[in-house]
């Protein structure tokens, strides 16, 4: 008996750690007083960079809805959902920003709070809800191109004069790591000329070559192009110029 009594008191002691291991609430600091809901994570294999953000900041996209499927149900920052308050999930964006998005299609626009991640779909930057999509028209559309921007923070939305008024910290851009490998060589002339061809493509992208070694201890030279804000900012372009063989790097 007192057997049984221990291993079930030894049960329940192991329950309770894995359940505060596992906790993801917003609550939780990382290092550096880092929120839990910025710290990256994965989803069906693909890695995920929470990044700050700045009033005005703009994305376009395909937008989409979620409602009675997951109403009720824990959010990233482990709030309720509510299908009927107007908020959004996006998968870079902090928590409690104040979003507009407008409907590209139609017009329309609506001013949501991320409270939420999502959606995971290929091409989507944000997933309504119910009550926001619909004031767009994606209760009748399913989804729809969209123009997100960034008009507030920590559930205030402020004016372009407001600027001043906010705090330096909720203004912060993080400036991001990511990058393209568009082509590898042993010769540093090789990658000189693919550094100066993919320059060309968009200035707003650094070309650069970083030389590292091989498996067997011989220089190679990378070229990379350097400055996107996201891996899917990075992704997209790669699709967008037809780079074969390229891939997603961090500096």
């Amino acid at each position: 008996m007192i057997h049984n009594i221990i291993k079930r008191t030894l049960s329940l002691l192991v329950i309770t750690i894995l359940a505060m291991y596992v906790s993801g609430c917003a609550s939780k600091k990382y290092k550096k007083g880092t929120p839990a809901t910025m710290k990256d994570y994965h989803v069906r294999g693909k890695h995920y960079y929470p990044t700050y953000v700045k009033l005005g900041q703009k994305m376009r996209g395909i937008s989409s809805w979620y409602g009675p499927n997951f109403h009720g149900k824990k959010t990233c920052n482990c709030e309720s959902y509510n299908m009927y308050a107007s908020t959004a999930a996006h998968k870079t964006w902090p928590m409690n920003t104040m979003v507009k998005v407008t409907n590209l299609q139609n017009g329309k626009s609506t001013i949501v709070r991320i409270n939420d991640r999502g959606p995971f779909v290929r091409g989507r930057i944000i997933d309504c809800s119910y009550k926001a999509g619909k004031e767009i028209g994606l209760d009748k559309m399913g989804i729809a191109k969209v123009q997100i921007e960034v008009v507030g923070f920590k559930g205030k939305v402020y004016s372009a004069s407001d600027v001043r008024k906010i705090p330096k910290a909720e203004q912060k851009v993080r400036l991001t790591d990511f990058g393209i490998q568009v082509g590898a060589f042993k010769r540093f002339a090789g990658a000189e000329i693919y550094r100066i061809r993919h320059s060309r493509i968009d200035r707003k992208y650094r070309s650069i070559i970083k030389k590292m070694k091989d498996e067997d201890g011989t220089p190679l030279y990378r070229v990379w192009l350097m400055g996107f804000e996201s891996e899917d900012e990075a992704l997209d372009f790669i699709e967008l110029h037809g780079l074969n063989g390229a891939f997603v790097v961090r500096e």
